[in-house]
């Protein structure tokens, strides 16, 4: 290319590619390699045209053996390239470099930067220029004057140049909020318009004067925009030319008032729908964005800024409130004004969520019971205890001007609906150590009125309820999650609701009774209702085994492949509101929240497409594994055995309430069960005179009994701290002396019947003092074959040891459930040293129980392994496993070197519940439960498919309903009022209309291939031979998978 039409060139613009051809017939191989011929379609004066050039490489010429089109993009996306950078060498009709010369190895760096690297002077030679006029300092930009009044230039303009002062004040009539700047001469300083007589006048056209112009207060006019506080002399018109209030003429220039008489300050429209989506995304305060701008307008501290900071926190307040008035169709409504908004009517809805009346088909109320879910709504109940907020301010200070209207309730009603329900108190938890339940009464803490917020969310889209949030005062109160439950199921009358709590297992117990109290017309109370209720996946392993074989997902019919975590995704957002939002008033707070509830809900509607999408190609892709894997189980078991359990499933399905298929039924044996065992065998055994018992006031079993709980003190004693003060030591003495008298009078009767003892004591004599606590007791697992003792005392030690090995078990298992509740509450919600110390402490507290629980385990187990062998006939209990400690661990947490992918489960949580003669039974139940969760897994896969394409089709329905809606408010609107406010209306409402159009066009083209991904899923259902085929050609496209580094990969050219 020729420098002649290097300038010309920046006009064209490329459309295309390279294209490589054939080498002329005849050439040389390696001719071949070294050069490639490039076509480039190129579009210039309205037409397109072809141009081309041969070009020597090295780098591509090499993988192109036929045609093919090179993938500049796909080039750019390998090797870390930004676009414009490969743009910038085919502009010149030259291939980027193969490998960047400062990386040692190709790799995926942004050789961008490497490349910048290299220009640093000229940037910086460039931007230092800027201080200076540059060329052209004594022509005017407007009028091409020379002269000494050429000195202001204007930073905001593109293009720049030097004005003089009647052209740049020209120049800026329609541009009053321009930044300038004046030579002095040697350098450049702020200039504003203002100085320079450049008057802002509303109510006429742009370039009129107004004959009586109406002046601020000492004419003195404040505009926040985004770039500066803007010093401005405005006149209001005074004529009656527009016969428009001053705060209307404000307004038809874009500009917001600060107040509704005499306003002396205003902000763009651009600065108040910057600052919206900006604390949408980043969650910045507006005092820190406040502080920007302030520093914008002057960063040095010598000029003092006018501080509107509070004037800026009323306006974003009052913008987002008319946007969310304005966005749900509130000013198309003639008949009813702001204040009679109906409650949740301004909440963004789910378009996948069933909504009666709106995206439900024709007939879905008489869909069979047994796939009512398909029309089902899934909830999903949290709080956040870090939105707190301070005992600051009033409603009547600072009201709420939603009121109700999106998602958080009324105030007024909830208040008085929590002073009927103050005095109640909540039941303590009967599962794991809930501290949601169990703290529900203490209050936040001194200086707060809300400990938090609660929530009533879209289980499966992350989408938060209409009127579903409230404060909490005191922890997570049921008559609070109660009140708002209620609210967010107005007017939905469905036949299925999924519910999904943290504490579901112990909120749902009198659900029923509270909610008739409350609102006995709630859909939940319905006889046709059908309400099932889950934990979520993430917190039920913290539940006891009771409530995870009940409330999992995975086995619960109509549940999918949810998991009840949404709120959980929500609040990863909005914690990062906490901070400012705890100190704002109740209507600022409850408003600013609804405000970014509302964002959240929004961009959950725009990636509804591809979330919808994602879950489809998830459950296609796995739905055959898990049922081919489901019918290989079964091909394996007995088919009688099959039909019975598919009943009790079904009807455990149907009515929660009968036998649980997913618990084993087989239970261990507990200390205390087994002495009254015992205790029952021996009083059998006086009535028959086959009593052995030595003395009359202590039995065989007691005496064992006794002599395990001794040992029991004797290891609590031995926790003896090195520095203890004398009061820890004076209470230790005395309990030694005490635990000293007790095995005085355990020998005496022990002797009575095991004589052998008295010559173990003799044998086992030190000359040193040993204290108490580490005096053997000689039973029968410390005696083993070392001297004579009666079988039936180490029969009945055996009992009561297996027995106190199992319940060790059990302890410690519901003690790593509490421990790692006390982590994730920590890690969630503990602030501050205080709380975090007082976290530790019951952590550490629960740490003592878990060592004390292992050490029992091993005790009572090595003391099996002895009897077993004065018990020929016994047999020992296999699941009775050596504990090391990696094994004691949560249910959640992987074993040490290994990660989520290969965690495996401690083998304490799957410890067979079996006595020594049920060791059958317990195979046989075990057997039955994996078949029960093999069969959920498969359903619930399928369930999926099936739900996930019934919400695509409500999607396309509500987007539909939402393009009627607006067009019949654009026909329908307010005829009376100025011409300029109806076409307004209708404008709008098109334009809404246009957009759902839009939004159901692209989801129904992105969703093309679902029905042919379904057809596929089943196929390989129908026969395994196709899914196996497609699962080795994943394994064999995974390992050969080799990353490109370098362009001369064949990757890099696609046809």
């Amino acid at each position: 290319m020729t420098k002649s039409n290097s300038v010309k060139k920046k006009k064209v613009k490329s459309v295309s590619t390279a294209i490589s051809s054939p080498p002329p017939a005849g050439s040389s191989k390696k001719g071949v390699n070294d050069a490639l011929r490039s076509v480039k379609l190129k579009y210039h004066a309205g037409k397109f045209s072809a141009s081309s050039k041969t070009i020597r490489s090295d780098v591509n010429a090499a993988i192109l053996p036929q045609p093919q089109v090179i993938r500049w993009d796909q080039i750019a996306e390998t090797n870390g390239w930004d676009p414009a950078y490969i743009e910038s060498f085919l502009e010149q009709d030259t291939l980027p470099p193969p490998i960047d010369p400062e990386l040692s190895k190709p790799s995926r760096a942004n050789k961008v930067l490497h490349e910048w690297k290299k220009e640093v002077e000229n940037y910086l030679d460039s931007i230092i220029s800027l201080e200076g006029r540059g060329s052209g300092a004594q022509i005017c930009h407007g009028c091409k004057s020379t002269g000494d009044d050429v000195t202001y230039r204007c930073v905001t303009c593109d293009g720049g140049g030097m004005w003089c002062g009647g052209c740049v004040l020209k120049a800026h009539q329609c541009q009053p909020l321009h930044r300038l700047q004046v030579w002095q001469g040697t350098h450049f300083v702020k200039c504003s318009l203002k100085s320079l007589g450049l008057r802002i006048q509303l109510g006429h056209p742009p370039g009129t004067k107004c004959p009586f112009p109406i002046t601020p207060y000492k004419d003195d006019f404040t505009i926040l925009d985004v770039d500066q506080i803007h010093d401005v002399s405005l006149d209001f018109c005074g004529c009656g030319h527009s016969g428009k209030t001053q705060v209307a003429q404000l307004l038809e220039r874009r500009l917001y008032p600060a107040t509704v008489t005499s306003p002396k300050t205003a902000s763009t429209f651009r600065l108040l729908e910057f600052l919206e989506l900006l604390q949408y995304e980043s969650k910045l305060s507006s005092y820190e964005f406040f502080q920007t701008i302030s520093r914008l307008t002057c960063n040095t501290g010598l000029e003092a800024t006018k501080d509107r900071y509070p004037t800026l926190l009323r306006m974003i307040h009052q913008w987002r409130y008319l946007k969310l008035l304005k966005r749900s169709g509130r000013a198309h409504d003639p008949t009813r004004p702001a204040s009679q908004t109906t409650p949740g009517e301004c909440a963004v809805l789910c378009p996948a969520c069933p909504q009666p009346g709106i995206n439900l088909p024709a007939g879905w109320e008489d869909e069979p019971e047994e796939t009512q879910y398909i029309h089902g709504l899934n909830l999903a109940l949290d709080c956040n205890m870090r939105l707190k907020r301070k005992n600051v301010s009033n409603t009547t200070a600072d009201p709420s001007l939603n009121r109700g209207c999106a998602y958080f309730v009324d105030d007024p009603p909830f208040r008085e609906f929590l002073e009927k329900h103050s005095k109640e108190v909540e039941p303590k938890s009967t599962c794991s150590r809930h501290d949601a339940v169990n703290l529900a009464d203490v209050r936040p803490g001194h200086g707060y009125a809300a400990s938090g917020v609660g929530t009533v969310e879209c289980a499966r889209h992350n989408s938060k309820r209409p009127n579903a949030i409230c404060d909490i005062q005191k922890g997570e109160r049921y008559c609070n999650m109660d009140y708002i439950t209620i609210l967010s199921l107005y007017l939905i009358m469905l036949k299925f609701f999924l519910i999904s709590y943290d504490i579901a297992c112990q909120w749902y117990i009198h659900l029923f009774e509270r909610i008739r109290l409350i609102d006995q017309d709630c859909v939940l109370l319905r006889s046709e209702t059908t309400v099932r209720f889950v934990v979520p996946k993430f917190h039920l392993p913290a539940h006891i085994p009771a409530c995870r074989d009940r409330f999992a997902f995975m086995i619960t019919p109509g549940a999918g492949l949810g998991d009840g975590e949404a709120p959980e995704r929500g609040w990863s957002e909005t914690n990062a509101l906490g901070p400012s939002t705890r100190e704002m008033g109740p209507g600022s707070r409850s408003d600013t929240l609804d405000a970014h509830f509302g964002d959240y809900n929004w961009r959950k509607v725009v990636s509804i497409g591809s979330s919808l999408l994602k879950k489809m190609k998830t459950a296609a892709h796995d739905v055959a594994e898990h049922v081919i894997a489901h019918q290989e189980l079964e091909s394996t078991l007995q088919k009688s055995d099959i039909d019975t359990w598919v009943v009790a499933v079904r009807a455990w399905e149907k009515d929660p309430t009968q036998p649980n298929p997913y618990e084993l039924q087989v239970k261990t044996p507990t200390q205390a069960a087994v002495r009254r065992q015992l205790a029952e065998e021996e009083a059998s055994a006086l009535a028959d005179g086959t009593d052995f018992a030595a003395i009359n006031d202590i039995s065989p079993s007691d005496i064992i009994s006794y002599g395990i709980d001794l040992e029991a003190e004797q290891v609590s004693s031995r926790q003896v701290w090195d520095h203890s003060q004398d009061r820890q030591l004076t209470r230790i003495q005395l309990r030694s002396n005490a635990m000293s008298r007790k095995l005085d009078l355990w020998y005496q009767r022990l002797q009575l019947y095991i004589p052998s003892i008295a010559h173990l004591r003799k044998k086992h004599e030190s000359q040193d003092h040993v204290p108490p606590y580490n005096l053997p007791l000689w039973l029968p697992s410390q005696i083993g074959k070392q001297a004579p003792c009666d079988v039936r005392l180490a029969t009945i030690e055996y009992r009561l040891r297996e027995a106190q090995a199992h319940e060790a078990l059990g302890i410690l298992r519901r003690n790593l459930q509490m421990r790692a509740t006390l982590y994730d509450v920590k890690d969630r919600w503990m602030r501050g040293q205080g709380a975090n110390t007082r976290a530790l402490n019951a952590i550490s507290t629960v740490n003592g129980r878990i060592d004390n629980a292992a050490a029992d385990y091993r005790c009572a187990r090595e003391a099996l392994i002895v009897l077993i062998d004065v018990l020929p006939d016994q047999k020992f209990d296999d699941t009775l496993l050596p504990l090391k400690a990696e094994d004691i661990r949560s249910m959640a947490a992987p074993e040490d070197g290994r990660g989520e992918t290969r965690r495996t489960l401690s083998w304490i949580w799957r410890q067979g519940d079996a006595n020594e003669a049920g060791s059958e039974s317990y195979i046989s139940d075990t057997v039955r439960v994996e078949w029960a969760k093999s069969r959920a897994r498969a359903q619930r896969h399928l369930e999926e498919i099936q739900i996930v394409k019934e919400e695509m089709a409500r999607t396309l329905r509500f987007f539909e309903w939402k393009e009627r809606q607006w067009t019949s408010r654009a026909m329908a609107g307010r005829d009376a009022g100025e011409a300029d406010t109806v076409e307004g209306l209708r404008a709008y409402a098109m334009r809404q209309a246009a957009m759902s159009h839009s939004f159901k066009s692209s989801l129904t083209e992105s969703w093309a291939g679902v029905d042919e991904m379904i057809a596929k899923a089943f196929e390989e259902m129908h026969d395994p031979t196709v899914f196996y085929a497609r699962r080795s050609e994943e394994k064999l496209n995974k390992s050969s998978k080799i990353p490109s580094a370098t362009p001369s990969s064949a990757s890099f050219a696609s046809t």
